[in-house]
């Protein structure tokens, strides 16, 4: 048997922003985990996952059809990952085997609500693995990642990708994607094999060292987001604004990259600087889309981190889901934690997850 597991993902910074390719961000994997094992069969396969079984199939209308939105749905993300993966292996020139493959997910909570943790990009990365070591791959992160991109695209998200990064490195890191439109152009002109080995233009992923003394805190509303509704809300609404637009983008890079000074010289003041600033840029993206990122719940976890000493903002799209809050170890933490569950805002025990802490077997 095969067990591999890939971590959940929290935003930090740089949301939005992101998805324009070498537009940076900072992204945080945590310890919470989707597990894939997987074990060889003879003449057929079969996927199983307790927690996907019963997600509703969303859907949504395109000049005035019905059109099923696949991307919320893992499993064309397993489906995908498995379609490429063995597409590179069989050009590595390995026979193709069947195989019964099982997910579960630590990324929900006990009723089956997503916490916006990122499963899409861990369930992704997780296949991958799992099949680098059935096939004997001997794929490193970078390849690993840039497999688990390609089902992305093929799945037609419009994320970043971000979440698929900190799914293979771990820990910290800065994040800026590829060039999409090179990408689709590529796909139709290389092998998966040539792909896997290009240097994508505008990706960077860098690993970041927070400062000893720093301290994330994760707060859930209790209010589920769908990210690429969000993302697609603010793709629709920025046509009509793209000076402004222009302007947010310009804003963003600078703050992310004053953030990324600030965790290189462990300088925890300016890191909360810059959480705050990111904050603000936010809610100007809110006034320029008409989407609302900071809702009611995270407008009142943030409020109460600033309270007790905490700079805070949304993670990720936003809409629900969580906020984040960094703090010194000097900081009254406890204080916080009360004020967030009187206000029925659920802190999540979760620590920042580095891959030497975990071994798959």
């Amino acid at each position: 048997m095969i067990e591999v597991s890939a971590p959940g993902k929290l935003y930090i910074a740089g949301e939005y922003a992101v998805v324009e390719a070498g537009q940076p961000a900072i992204i945080v994997a945590i310890d919470q985990f989707v597990t894939v094992t997987l074990n060889e069969a003879k003449h057929s396969g079969s996927i199983q996952s307790a927690q996907y079984s019963d997600l509703p199939i969303r859907w949504t209308r395109r000049k005035g059809e019905l059109v099923l939105d696949i991307r919320e749905n893992p499993f064309h993300y397993i489906l995908a990952a498995i379609r490429l993966t063995e597409k590179y292996a069989s050009e590595q020139g390995k026979k193709l085997r069947f195989f019964d493959l099982k997910v579960t997910s630590e990324l929900d909570s006990s009723n089956g609500r997503k916490y916006g943790l990122g499963s899409s990009g861990a369930v992704t990365v997780a296949t991958v693995k799992a099949l680098n070591e059935f096939y004997q791959l001997g794929l490193d992160q970078l390849a690993t990642f840039k497999l688990a991109a390609l089902a992305h695209h093929e799945v037609l998200s419009n994320g970043s990708c971000g979440d698929i990064a900190a799914c293979c490195y771990g820990g910290w890191i800065a994040f800026s994607t590829f060039d999409r439109q090179w990408l689709a152009d590529e796909i139709n002109q290389r092998t998966i094999s040539e792909l896997i080995t290009s240097n994508w233009p505008k990706l960077s992923i860098q690993p970041l060292t927070a400062p000893s003394d720093l301290r994330l805190l994760i707060g859930w509303t209790g209010s589920p987001a769908s990210t690429s509704d969000l993302v697609d809300q603010v793709n629709h609404s920025r046509s009509s604004q793209q000076q402004r637009y222009s302007h947010f983008l310009t804003e963003s890079k600078a703050c992310v990259e004053e953030m990324i000074t600030g965790f290189r010289t462990a300088n925890i003041n300016k890191i909360q600087q810059m959480i705050r600033k990111n904050r603000h840029l936010l809610q100007e993206l809110t006034s320029i889309t008409g989407v609302t990122i900071e809702t009611s719940a995270l407008k009142q976890l943030c409020d109460l981190a600033e309270e007790n000493g905490g700079a805070a903002k949304s993670s990720g799209a936003g809409g629900g889901d969580c906020g984040i809050a960094i703090t010194s170890q000097k900081s009254g933490i406890l204080p916080l934690m009360s004020a967030w569950e009187n206000a029925e805002i659920t802190p999540l025990p979760l620590r920042v997850y580095h891959l030497e802490k975990r071994k798959d077997r």
